[in-house]
């Protein structure tokens, strides 16, 4: 059941003239509607207007852009970074060259952006995955792989452990996209990068989309320094339009605005986990802002919305699959809101 809307979402959403709570999308930070963060937007679109318009190899280059990548490698914790205009853009870059060092070995669920043509992506327990395919490797020293894999699996509101990676016996390049944990993982928003286990044979290479937690259309690409100097050689670099320069301006002005919203995203987080924790139909084993219900069916989110929630149901990627029914909070809701829907998510189940 899809719905049509003329106004954009925040905390809620206007549908068929009725005002919504709004439990779906991302934007995690709800960067989005924030005044500040608008405010900044609308201030690096005043000094630098809608589009840069040069390539990335021109002879004119925008300093704005190299602060940006030097911000984004530091807080990442990488030796480097590109930017892109897109998380799409900077994932298919980041596997154009990931694949020039190896065959590539792809993690169950790997997100489309991360697919070449003909790409073989395996399916089963990702844990198990991981697993098998460190001991393949150490197994194999004459043969060189490429590990690529997400983070974070959005879906099933999963953080991917990579612990396993630290028994690598020999160099290993590791490319992970981490669109849904930047910004919301660690104690800065570094995401996965600070998770990751230290490792001299893990080589990693992290992209990411800053559209899922900071509101940005956009994304990079970070890692050792002679990777990303290769990536900034290839034409979906050179030839592809900039990250808008507003957004980049955006960005390196909002971190209090990001650390501010992520402290409030992380006690509704916390607050909704405290709110629901005795409906075992909603697990929350990691702290993502995404609880998922194991009912599949249409018939919860058709329940809450006709008491005015509108949760996240789709199939996704393949629209032909089975339905996700998915809880998404923002650092816009209130108290009042999660104690909204986590009564009527009690109600619903205790007649079911």
């Amino acid at each position: 059941m899809i719905k049509i809307t003329d106004s954009m979402p925040g905390r809620t959403v206007v549908c068929d003239g009725r005002e919504m709570l709004f439990f779906s999308g991302f934007s995690y930070l709800g960067m989005h509607t924030s005044p500040v963060f608008r405010q900044l937007l609308a201030e690096g679109q005043e000094r630098f207007g809608s589009v840069y318009p040069s390539s990335r190899i021109g002879n004119l280059q925008l300093r704005l852009y190299e602060e940006l990548e030097h911000a984004l490698a530091v807080h990442t914790g990488q030796q480097a970074a590109a930017c892109f205009s897109s998380g799409y853009l900077s994932a298919q870059a980041a596997v154009t060259y990931a694949v020039t060092k190896g065959t590539p070995l792809y993690a169950p669920g790997a997100h489309p952006a991360l697919r070449f043509p003909g790409a073989a992506v395996t399916s089963g327990n990702w844990e198990d995955w991981l697993d098998t395919t460190v001991d393949m490797l150490n197994r194999e020293p004459d043969h060189t792989y490429v590990l690529i894999s997400d983070a974070v699996d959005p879906l099933r509101g999963e953080v991917h452990d990579f612990s396993a990676l630290a028994r690598l016996e020999r160099k290993t390049l590791v490319l992970i996209d981490d669109s849904h944990g930047i910004g919301v993982l660690g104690v800065r928003g570094e995401g996965i990068s600070g998770m990751l286990p230290i490792s001299e044979n893990a080589h990693y290479l992290i992209t990411a989309s800053l559209a899922k937690a900071y509101s940005l259309e956009g994304g990079m690409v970070a890692g050792h320094a002679a990777d990303i100097a290769a990536i900034r050689r290839l034409p979906l670099f050179t030839a592809s339009t900039p990250i808008i320069p507003a957004n980049a301006f955006a960005w390196l002005k909002a971190e209090h605005a990001f650390s501010d919203a992520r402290k409030l995203l992380r006690g509704n987080i916390t607050a909704l986990e405290r709110l629901t924790g005795a409906i075992d139909e909603l697990p929350h084993p990691h702290e993502l802002p995404m609880f998922v219900l194991e009912d599949p069916s249409e018939a919860v989110y058709s329940w809450l919305l006709s008491r005015d929630s509108l949760i996240s149901s789709f199939a996704y990627p393949d629209p032909q699959g089975d339905r996700i029914n998915r809880i998404i909070l923002s650092a816009l809701h209130t108290p009042d809101d999660l104690e909204m829907i986590a009564a009527q998510l009690l109600q619903y189940y205790s007649r079911t």
